[in-house]
């Protein structure tokens, strides 16, 4: 009897000792990730910093074109003034860090300008720049520059209609999900992403486009490796703790 209770105890111990290898693991792992994805978004943001800033201007250039009220005497002065707030705003995507504050105060930049607008039309010009603005707020987010501020008790406010469209709808899908995933401890190519998922052509390529509108991954280059940016490594961080308290 005395045998088998030494077992007993024997192997709870070993069981013991094997749980706490098992978290060293997770702990290991977790931040060897982390260490991975810090060096990459440093490389990332270094190597393609004036090239994100390009793009989001000419790419606001082109909506505001697009999409300002044509018919307004002042469409001309107030395209210089947005385009002016715009290049001013996109030059923070160079920045290592952008606080709350420098955010806030663009933001308010905004209200005050909107607020001198003179006919009710204006609000078709502004709301297309405020999307732009935050546009590109979303895209230093993804590239951890920026951190949104919390509330007071801890939990940020959530935009509904975004958290849906650029959380959990791109990461709502078996095959996305595998994507994301399979990206948090390297970085692959179009054709790694196809045999890991199974999909070809334009398939895959609707899924990508679905995570790197999101600011969840990145192309490093024009048909260059796929990587996971901040905002896709803090998506997946947060699953995995909170499939951890459900399951």
């Amino acid at each position: 009897m005395e045998a088998i209770q030494d077992n007993r105890t024997e192997i709870g111990e070993l069981k013991t000792e094997i749980s706490e290898l098992r978290n060293e693991l997770k702990r290991f792992i977790t931040n060897s990730n982390r260490q991975h994805i810090d060096s990459v978004l440093e490389e990332l943001k270094e190597n393609y910093a004036d090239l994100f800033r390009n793009q989001e201007v000419e790419t606001a250039k082109g909506d505001l074109s697009a999409h300002m009220v044509g018919n307004c005497a002042m469409r001309e002065n107030c395209f210089g003034v947005f385009m002016e707030f715009l290049q001013n705003t996109a030059k923070h995507i160079k920045d290592g860090n952008v606080s709350d504050e420098i955010i806030s105060s663009y933001r308010e930049e905004l209200e005050n300008l909107r607020s001198k607008g003179p006919f009710e039309k204006c609000d078709t010009c502004f709301s297309e720049v405020s999307r732009l603005f935050e546009k590109q707020v979303g895209l230093m987010e993804s590239l951890g520059i920026y951190n949104r501020a919390e509330s007071e008790d801890g939990i940020p406010e959530i935009d509904d209609e975004k958290a849906v469209r650029e959380i959990l709808e791109p990461v709502a899908n078996i095959q996305r999900f595998q994507i994301l995933k399979s990206l948090i401890t390297q970085t692959r190519t179009f054709s790694e992403i196809s045999q890991m998922t199974g999909l070809r052509g334009g398939n895959l390529l609707f899924h990508i486009k679905k995570l790197t509108d999101s600011g969840m991954i990145f192309q490093g280059h024009e048909r260059g490796d796929y990587m996971i940016t901040e905002k896709g490594y803090r998506t997946m961080k947060a699953i995995s703790e909170l499939a951890g308290r459900v399951y």
